[in-house]
């Protein structure tokens, strides 16, 4: 399990020239959801605040639970929160660049990340799917000559 601070990897993503295109809370956990769907991993993200008044704007995200601290506490709390309650510590990674954080999850025997060498990873494993998407020979190629009279005669042809 992953566990993201939401608002600290926004920051980061704002900050690295690949993550121009990502502006908003929906759009980071759209791309994250897209890594998760990926990689088969379990992750949540917390963000600070009570986030959109709509939330129903992150209905397409499904691999991906994610969270709002609220406005009485801040992402940071609720992670640790997190940390606190967690059977299996040991099976986390915490995702942030504050300090506070890394030292909480060291502190319960879970990874900890930096956010910029988190999206790093999500960055390189998402552009390695697209260079996995190319299309088969056989598309490019066309069938054989046996495959097609076997077509042909599959349809009466």
């Amino acid at each position: 399990m992953i566990i993201i601070d939401g608002t600290n990897l926004l920051c980061a993503v704002q900050e690295s020239p690949d993550g121009r295109e990502i502006r908003t809370e929906v759009q980071l956990c759209e791309t994250l959801d897209r890594y998760f769907a990926l990689t088969g991993e379990e992750g949540e993200v917390v963000f600070d605040g009570a986030g959109p008044a709509d939330k129903g704007v992150f209905g397409r995200v499904t691999y991906l639970e994610i969270f709002f601290s609220g406005f009485n506490k801040d992402a940071d709390t609720v992670i640790e929160e997190k940390l606190l309650v967690a059977t299996a510590p040991q099976h986390l990674t915490v995702v942030s660049s504050d300090r506070r954080l890394r030292l909480a999850a060291a502190g319960r025997k879970a990874a900890a990340l930096k956010s910029e060498l988190f999206w790093s990873l999500v960055l390189r494993e998402l552009a390695s799917k697209r260079s996995r998407r190319q299309e088969p020979e056989e598309k490019r190629d066309g069938l054989t000559d046996s495959e097609t009279d076997k077509w042909l005669d599959v349809f009466g042809l």
